[in-house]
C-alpha cells in the first residue's frame, strides 16, 4: 500500500515518523507500512505503564506528553517527552522490561510491535544502531558528551573508509548499476565519465533508483545518467569527520564521496560516522549492558583498549581518560552484579558494592586491578546471608578479571570477608582508623578512604564519606600518620635533579610512573582533602578546593595541577603506545624512549611533587 491509499489516521502516525529519529531515516515504504502496524495506548498521568521483568511486546514512542523511567531501586533513569522512545532496551534482552515507566503528565503512545521492530532491527543499519545505543547515549552526561565532540573533531574522513569505492561506467543502465549495488551490497555507487574513466561525473544511491525511477514509473532500462546526482559534494580525506557532518547536514547528504587529490578514495554515509564513534567510551558502555554472558562482556576488552588508545591519539587530557575509563569499569561492575543476581536470584537482605582507588576517584586508566568491597545491610546475619553474598562477590571479581580487571594482590576486593561487613562494622572499621591511628595499619587502608558506591544502596557509601569527612579534620594525630605514608614513596630525582632509576629485574633502568609519580600525588592531596573535612575522593576536585582555599603558598596548587597533567600523560601515552606495539601495557616508563622535551617536563613535574611533599611534611607534624 502507498502513504497515498493510508487512512487519516495512519496519515497522522506517518506524518509524525517522518519528523522524528529513527524514523525519519527510514525509506518511505518502510515508513508506510511501519505507520499501518502502530498501535495507540493512553495513558492518564500518574499512572504506570511498564513494570520490571513484565512481558513485553512493542517499543514505546511517546506522541504526546512525558514519561519517566526507573531502575529497579526506583531511582529516576531518564525523562522523554515527544518524539522519545523506551522499551527497546527489554526487547533486545529477552522481551522483558528493564527499566519500569510511567506517565508524568497525560501522555499518548504510539506501540511499535515487537514483530515490526525486530524487522527494522534487521534489516536497517541506521535504526539498528539507533536503538542499540540506547536512552543510556542519548541521555549521556555533558562530561563524556564533550569527550564524543572532542573525537570528532580530530579525527579524519579517511579513517572511515574501510573498502574502496564500487564504480560504474555512466553509460551502463539502472538495471545494471542496481545489480551491481546488490552483488557488491552497496547502496551507493560513484560513476565514471566514458570518455575519462579516471574522472567521477555523478553518484547514484539505493535512494535515487526508488524515488527517481520506481516512483516516477520510468523503466530500468534507461541510462543511469538520467537519474543519478551530477553535481557532486565531496569532502577531502584528511578533512576533519565533524566537517564532513557539517557539509551532509548543510546539503541534506545521506552518502559523500570522500577523495584523496582528485581521485576517489571512497563513500561515507551517516551510518559510518556512527560505526566510527563505536569506539567511543559512550557507546562501550552502551554495549557492556547490552551482553547476557561474562563471555560475552570479556569479548569487549579489545573495544576498551581500542577506546583508549583513540583518546591519547586525538590529545584527550587526562581527566577526559581516567573518567572515561573509570566510568566503563563501572559499568562492567554493574552489569555482573544484574547477571550475578540473575543466577543467584534476589539478594536476602540489600547491599551496596563499592569502588575504591582510583575507580572511586574517577582517575582509572587502562592498567589497573580491582579494588572493591560489599556493605552489607546492617541486620546481616553471616550464617543466614554470607553463603550469597561470597557467591555473588566471587561472581563479580572473577567476571571483572576475565574483562581486564585482574584480582588484587592485596586481596582488597569483595571476596575478602573482612571487606563484606555491615554497614555498622564499615563505622567502626573507619572510626578505629581515624582514632587509633598507626602509620603501618593505615599504610593497608588509605585506599578506603577513596570510596565511592557503584550498584546497590549506593546512600550508605555516602554516609561512610560523611562519616570520614566529620571525623578525620578533628585528629591530627591521625592526619599527621597519613602524611607520614604519603611521604613514603618519592619521585624518582635524585641529587643533581637526573632519575633515579628503578632497580627490580624484569623493569630494570625504567621509571614506575605510578608508584613514583601519580601514586605519591594522589596520596598527598588525600591526606589534604581530609584535613578539610571533604568528601569528593577525586584528586582534580581535591586540586581546585586547594587552591580555592590558598591552603598551599601562592601558585602551587596551579604549579600541582600541571605537574599532575604531566605525569599522568607520561603514563598514558606509554600504555597507549604499548597497546599500539601489541604488547601488554604497564607503568613503567624508559627515559630513552622520551623525548627531551618530555623529559625536561617530566623531571620539572617530579621537582614539583618533590617540593609538596617536603611542605607536607611541615605542614602535618606529628
Amino acid at each position: 500500500m502507498s502513504s497515498d491509499q493510508l487512512e487519516i489516521e495512519q496519515l497522522e502516525v506517518l506524518s509524525f515518523l517522518q519528523r522524528h529519529s529513527p524514523f525519519q531515516e527510514l525509506s518511505l515504504p518502510e515508513q508506510t507500512t511501519l505507520a499501518q502496524q502502530i498501535d495507540v495506548a493512553y495513558y492518564r498521568a500518574g499512572s504506570e505503564i511498564l513494570t520490571y521483568n513484565a512481558p513485553l511486546d512493542a517499543l514505546y514512542v511517546i506522541r504526546s506528553g512525558v514519561v519517566e523511567t526507573f531502575r529497579r531501586n526506583g531511582d529516576l533513569y531518564n525523562r522523554i517527552a515527544e518524539g522519545g522512545l523506551f522499551g527497546e532496551q527489554g526487547l533486545l534482552r529477552g522481551k522483558k522490561v528493564r527499566f519500569p515507566a510511567r506517565a508524568l503528565e497525560d501522555t499518548l503512545i504510539y506501540l511499535v510491535p515487537a514483530v515490526a521492530f525486530e524487522q527494522l532491527f534487521d534489516n536497517n543499519e541506521f535504526f539498528a544502531d539507533y536503538v542499540e545505543v540506547g536512552d543510556a547515549m542519548r541521555r549521556a552526561t555533558p562530561r563524556l558528551a564533550k569527550a564524543a565532540d572532542h573525537q570528532l573533531m580530530s579525527a579524519q574522513v579517511c579513517e572511515l573508509i574501510n573498502r574502496e569505492p564500487v564504480m560504474l561506467s555512466a553509460d551502463a543502465t539502472v538495471y545494471e548499476a542496481a545489480a551491481l549495488m546488490r552483488e557488491a551490497s552497496v547502496s551507493c555507487l560513484l560513476l565514471t565519465d566514458p570518455a575519462k574513466p579516471e574522472h567521477i561525473c555523478g553518484l547514484i544511491t539505493d535512494r535515487d533508483i526508488r524515488n527517481r525511477l520506481v516512483a516516477a514509473g520510468l523503466q530500468s532500462d534507461i541510462n543511469v545518467q538520467q537519474i543519478m546526482t551530477r553535481e557532486l559534494v565531496t569532502v577531502q580525506a584528511e578533512q576533519f569527520v565533524f566537517e564532513a557532518m557539517i557539509i551532509m547536514l548543510r546539503h541534506n547528504l545521506h552518502h559523500l564521496p570522500v577523495l584523496q587529490q582528485h581521485k576517489a578514495l571512497g563513500v561515507i554515509a551517516i551510518a559510518d560516522i556512527i560505526r566510527h564513534e563505536s569506539n567511543n567510551s559512550l557507546y562501550i558502555v552502551s554495549s557492556i549492558y547490552q551482553q547476557q554472558t561474562v563471555a560475552e562482556l570479556a569479548q569487549l576488552r579489545p573495544a576498551v583498549q581500542a577506546c583508549f588508545v583513540r583518546m591519547v591519539n586525538e590529545d584527550a587530557n587526562s581527566q577526559m581518560i581516567g573518567s572515561a575509563m573509570a566510568t566503563i569499569g563501572r559499568s562492567f561492575k554493574q552489569r555482573l552484579l544484574e547477571l550475578a543476581e540473575q543466577q543467584l536470584g534476589p539478594p536476602p537482605i540489600p547491599y551496596c558494592f563499592v569502588a575504591l582507588g582510583s575507580m572511586a576517584r574517577d582517575e582509572q586508566l587502562i592498567v589497573t586491578d580491582q579494588d572493591n568491597a560489599l556493605i552489607l545491610d546492617d541486620r546481616y546475619v553471616a550464617e543466614q546471608h554470607d553463603a550469597y553474598f561470597a557467591a555473588l562477590a566471587n561472581f563479580v571479581c572473577q567476571g571483572l578479571d576475565q574483562c581486564g580487571y585482574p584480582l588484587c594482590t592485596g586481596n582488597i576486593m569483595a571476596t575478602n570477608p573482612r571487606w563484606r561487613q555491615p554497614l555498622k562494622v564499615w563505622h567502626q572499621y573507619f572510626s578505629d582508623w581515624i582514632l587509633k591511628p598507626a602509620p603501618e595499619k593505615l599504610l593497608h587502608s588509605n585506599i578506603f578512604f577513596d570510596l565511592d558506591g557503584v550498584w546497590g544502596e549506593n546512600q550508605w557509601a555516602t554516609q561512610l564519606n560523611q562519616h570520614i569527612a566529620q571525623q578525620a579534620p578533628l585528629h591530627k594525630t591521625f592526619l599527621a600518620s597519613m602524611a607520614r605514608n604519603a611521604l613514603l614513596r618519592t619521585p624518582p630525582l635524585g641529587f643533581f635533579q637526573d632519575f633515579v632509576m628503578d632497580e627490580d629485574g624484569k623493569h630494570n633502568k625504567s621509571l614506575n610512573i605510578k608508584r613514583r609519580g601519580t601514586a605519591p600525588l594522589a596520596d598527598l592531596l588525600r591526606v589534604y582533602a581530609l584535613s578539610l573535612g571533604f568528601d569528593n575522593p577525586s584528586s582534580y576536585q581535591r586540586l581546585a578546593r586547594l587552591s580555592k582555599l590558598n591552603i598551599l603558598p601562592k601558585g602551587r596548587a596551579d604549579d600541582l595541577r600541571d605537574a599532575y597533567e604531566v605525569i599522568a600523560m607520561t603514563r598514558i601515552r606509554h600504555q597507549a603506545a604499548m597497546l599500539q606495539q601489541q604488547q601488554n601495557p604497564d607503568n613503567n616508563v624508559l627515559p630513552e624512549q622520551l623525548s627531551e622535551f618530555e623529559r625536561k617536563h617530566l623531571k620539572a613535574a617530579f621537582q614539583v611533587l618533590a617540593n609538596a611533599q617536603k611542605f607536607l611534611k611541615f605542614h602535618f607534624q606529628a
